[in-house]
């Protein structure tokens, strides 16, 4: 599977401005320049007062008003990359491939930071609420095409993806151009969330969930110190004997009064505030504390694993603290196993992670390599990392006993595995017609849904306590399976 260029870019410093509107509108589009580059502070300002005069318009009844925001994705990573210069070069492309998509009436501006603002008519001819969102999304698309283009920086070529949120006056009640921009940054925020390259319209929905992911963010700092986000703990076994091979840890949120939250709303509240890390402690501590109290209880669980952030890697002292931690619970470093993102590893171009996985594995660590097949990591990226284990990501299981495409990618990815001595997990089964395919295939272990849903310490416990495999060869039909873990 290919997955679109790395990871998600934010913003680019730009400002649009439009000079006249009627009795200048033939004029051509020209960016006001200050001292510093180009105009943003009154950009706001300038935008609302754009879409206010769009909305007393004459021929609003035959057009509809809509504000885009848009926003380049990883506009922080580019500016590492490139000095002043280059980030100025860079904003006069931008001006020139937005200025085209304006026509005769379009207003565009700078926010702030890396976000930029349109206000626009779109028609809302013979079916208004159809028409006027199918032109605002091919309008949107057109700023993305825009930005599709290569542009030449530095030497190199720069690939770089914008995430567009738009909100029509005909779907607000009473809007002014403060309503519709302040929609529009609403809907922005939720396609960067659903990026890069993504879009959304703003509904009253959207709302809501922005207030709900800003109480999470003031939360969240709390949560892991007071032990509401816990590890939660998904089975893995052996496909060939049905055998418990391991435990794989993952992030959990018990909220007080919202109950558990979906890891998709937490995450990325995590990542943006930077606590990734103080995660990656909590689920080291939970995993070795399991780990010893199913020990001390008579139950056997030969390994977990922990799945472990860039920012946790590039740490120096990663090593001496998991080294620490495993001491602290008298565990074995190969009853431990790191699970790296591929597209961390295909990301990084320093030595210090690399270094790190290398000290791990020769503790006697196992190192697996998460969601295989979406980042394009390569065999000498693998070899770097001291990768033992490669993870088939479920877009390649899904359907794999029905979908002859699955079967013939599935086989070249264990057929390499096979050669690079490397053991193999699929994830993400969810019926036992995908986990026999992948038994017949030669796979070696699975996990998900079909096995056991991920559980706390308590019911995994049970689930461990009841689990009964069959040793049977190659015939995973006959493994007798337990109730499910909710």
């Amino acid at each position: 599977m290919l997955l679109a260029i790395s990871r998600r870019f934010y913003g680019v410093v730009i400002a649009l401005w439009y000079a006249a509107e009627r009795a200048q509108q033939m004029g051509s589009f020209r960016p006001r320049r200050n001292g510093s580059g180009f105009l943003g502070r009154t950009g706001r300002a300038t935008i609302t007062a754009a879409l206010d005069r769009f909305l007393t318009r004459r021929d609003t009844l035959r057009h509809t008003v809509a504000a885009f925001v848009f926003e380049i994705d990883g506009f922080r990573k580019i500016e590492e990359m490139h000095d002043r210069d280059g980030t100025e070069i860079l904003m006069d492309e931008i001006t020139q491939r937005i200025a085209p998509l304006l026509g005769i009436a379009g207003v565009a501006v700078h926010l702030e930071g890396g976000r930029f603002a349109i206000a626009q008519t779109v028609s809302q001819q013979a079916s208004p609420q159809q028409l006027s969102l199918e032109s605002a999304i091919q309008f949107a698309s057109r700023i993305q095409h825009a930005m599709a283009e290569p542009i030449f920086l530095s030497n190199c070529n720069l690939y770089i993806t914008v995430s567009v949120g738009f909100a029509l006056a005909i779907r607000l009640d009473g809007p002014t151009g403060q309503h519709l921009l302040r929609a529009a940054n609403i809907a922005q925020l939720e396609a960067s969330r659903g990026g890069p390259n993504a879009v959304r319209s703003y509904s009253p929905a959207m709302h809501a969930r922005i207030v709900s992911h800003d109480g999470l963010r003031t939360e969240i700092r709390a949560a892991l110190q007071t032990q509401q986000i816990t590890a939660h703990f998904q089975p893995q076994i052996n496909l060939a004997t049905g055998a418990l091979t391991g435990l794989e840890a993952l992030a959990r949120w018990n909220h007080p009064q919202r109950g558990l939250v979906a890891p998709c709303d937490f995450l990325p509240v995590l990542e943006q505030s930077g606590l990734l890390g103080l995660l990656g402690q909590c689920m080291l501590r939970d995993a070795l504390t399991a780990l010893q109290k199913w020990d001390q209880g008579g139950l056997h669980v030969p390994q977990v694993s922990i799945n472990m952030s860039n920012e946790e890697l590039q740490n120096p002292y990663f090593v001496e603290h998991i080294m620490m931690e495993l001491d602290r619970c008298n565990i074995a470093a190969n009853r431990l196993v790191i699970e790296v993102l591929e597209t961390v590893v295909v990301s990084n171009t320093d030595n210090i992670a690399g270094a790190n996985l290398t000290k791990l594995a020769a503790m006697g660590c196992g190192i697996d390599l998460d969601d295989f097949g979406t980042g394009h990591a390569s065999i000498t990226s693998i070899r770097k990392f001291s990768i033992q284990r490669i993870k088939i990501d479920r877009s390649f299981i899904t359907n794999i006993d029905r979908d002859e495409e699955q079967q013939n990618m599935v086989a070249a990815i264990l057929i390499m595995a096979g050669r690079l001595g490397l053991d193999t997990l699929a994830e993400g089964i969810e019926t036992p017609q995908e986990q026999d395919q992948l038994t017949k295939m030669g796979c070696r272990h699975m996990q998900g849904f079909a096995l056991a849903r991920p559980a706390d310490f308590a019911k995994t416990t049970q689930w461990i306590t009841s689990y009964r495999p069959v040793n049977t060869q190659y015939d995973c039909r006959a493994i007798t399976l337990p109730r499910q873990v909710s």
